[in-house]
């Protein structure tokens, strides 16, 4: 488990450079690079599944007769498949992630198209590639979504056809669309056939409507733009980022180990000390310091707004819904996304990353908030009401004490998405971890670097993730969750 802790902390980048240097660039780089990415959740995920198999269905299996094998493959896995298949749709949304970020080492594709654009500053096309990677994302996200909400247990009995209904169903349309397309090589001679193929640059663009759009919001509101982005580099990015870049290294040190020595005692204090100990060792202190600034800033701001959309939301079935849709929804975008419109609004600068790591980080925020509090017992709510509190009273002293534990599970999602978004940001110039990642894959000798500067940033995770996973446990403790 806490190599699986570290391999989903190190951010994507950091998979390409090894992946690179023994397996060279394109394609099957990118492939390889995506399947080692993927690879450590859906371990994860499906231990997670297995281990909430009630152990009276274990017991059953094992009074039945059954050998280990006869016990995972007829017992285990068929009990914990919904919570498997949910995982292989995090799965799919991290495979897809990777796939636009393999762009970076040569893998084609709607990424390598997007990264291009983007260098080249064409908004228009990028926002028109981004629409048809987070179509994609969707479309993916429902499909498998949906395939796990159908699986339903049958008797052995039904027939086989009653059993794999959907299977048979998906193979017949399968067959179908194959002849036909294959039918239409006959028809279309002369022509194109698109039933089997639709050619490159054949079909319509909107790139010039996108482009026109953000032309006039650069007319229209370019002065009002300049001038918050200067006010934040200037007046709150640049005396944050000094104050972190000041600080002694020995006060960091006690900073970080106080409090894991307040919350979790000695061992917590000595393990987050270990994380930091690593970092300071190496040369990449100050840039690890300047992703800490970045990564806190972001996690600042979007827990501010998580927990305060959240907690209104929380209060509205239909509204707890609607937000909990528009979470999916963001949650199935690939990282990358997010730095478009904020770079069509504010150009190549510290605040496109730092609005794009907020927009990305708040969503956990936003819904561990509104699963915390829609979680609280409706009874203790009704205590509180009949004892006379208002609702102020009651969602301070009732609904977020019980709900915290699980919100801070939130933050600390939220901290793992603003430090990914954070090193993705690179690719647009920021001077933290990242950007040093980014060159190790132009390095040829850069495999050992890259390797370093992903596990610095695994270790401030790790940090982070200890100190929040053994405070909320202790507080579930102390209110006898």
């Amino acid at each position: 488990m806490p190599l699986l802790n570290v391999a989903q902390t190190m951010p994507h980048f950091s998979y390409l450079v090894p992946v690179m240097v023994f397996f060279g660039v394109g394609d099957h780089a990118g492939a390889i690079a995506t399947i080692i990415f993927a690879t450590p959740p859906m371990i994860r995920l499906t231990l997670l599944g297995l281990k909430k198999v009630s152990p009276e269905v274990i017991d059953a299996g094992m009074m039945s007769g059954c050998n280990n094998f006869q016990l995972m493959s007829k017992v285990l896995i068929p009990s914990a498949r919904r919570d498997i298949l949910i995982g292989v749709n995090q799965v799919i949304m991290q495979c897809l992630a990777m796939a636009v970020i393999a762009s970076f080492i040569g893998a084609k594709g709607l990424g390598f198209n997007l990264l291009l654009a983007l260098n080249q500053l064409k908004i228009g096309q990028a926002l028109e590639l981004g629409i048809c990677i987070v179509l994609i994302a969707v479309f993916l996200d429902k499909l498998s979504l949906a395939w796990a909400n159908k699986q339903t247990d049958y008797f052995a009995d039904l027939p086989f056809i009653e059993r794999h209904k959907y299977a048979v169903s998906f193979a017949a349309i399968l067959f179908v669309g194959t002849l036909l397309a294959y039918l239409g090589t006959f028809l279309f001679r002369d022509g194109i056939n698109y039933l089997y193929m639709i050619p490159h640059n054949k079909g319509y663009t909107s790139q010039l409507f996108w482009q026109s759009g953000v032309d006039w919001i650069w007319d229209t509101f370019f002065f009002s733009l300049q001038g918050f982005n200067t006010w934040l580099i200037q007046d709150v990015l640049i005396p944050m980022k000094t104050a972190y870049l000041s600080m002694p290294v020995i006060a960091t040190f006690t900073l970080v180990m106080g409090v894991g020595y307040i919350i979790g005692g000695i061992r917590s204090a000595l393990v987050v000390g270990g994380f930091l100990l690593v970092i300071a060792l190496l040369q990449w202190w100050e840039r690890a310091l300047i992703t800490a600034y970045m990564a806190s800033f972001g996690v600042i701001v979007s827990g501010l707004i998580g927990i305060t959309v959240g907690s209104l939301c929380a209060r509205n079935k239909i509204a707890s819904k609607i937000i909990l849709l528009v979470c999916d929804t963001f949650q199935t975008f690939p990282s990358f996304i997010y730095l478009i419109p904020v770079i069509m609004l504010f150009g190549v600068t510290d605040t496109s990353v730092l609005i794009a790591v907020i927009v990305y980080a708040t969503i956990p925020a936003t819904r561990y908030t509104v699963e915390g509090l829609t979680s609280v017992p409706q009874a203790l709510q009704d205590a509180g009401s009949m004892s006379g509190v208002n609702r102020m009273q009651r969602w301070l002293k009732i609904e977020m004490p019980l709900a915290l534990p699980h919100i801070m599970l939130g933050l600390n999602q939220t901290v793992v998405f603003a430090l990914f978004m954070v090193i993705i940001g690179a690719m647009i110039g920021t001077d933290d971890l990242g950007q040093y990642i980014l060159k190790a894959l132009s390095d040829k000798n850069g495999i050992g670097n890259g390797l370093v500067l992903g596990l610095c940033v695994a270790f401030i995770g790790l940090a982070v993730d200890h100190i929040i996973r053994t405070w909320a446990e202790q507080r579930k403790k102390a209110l006898g969750l």
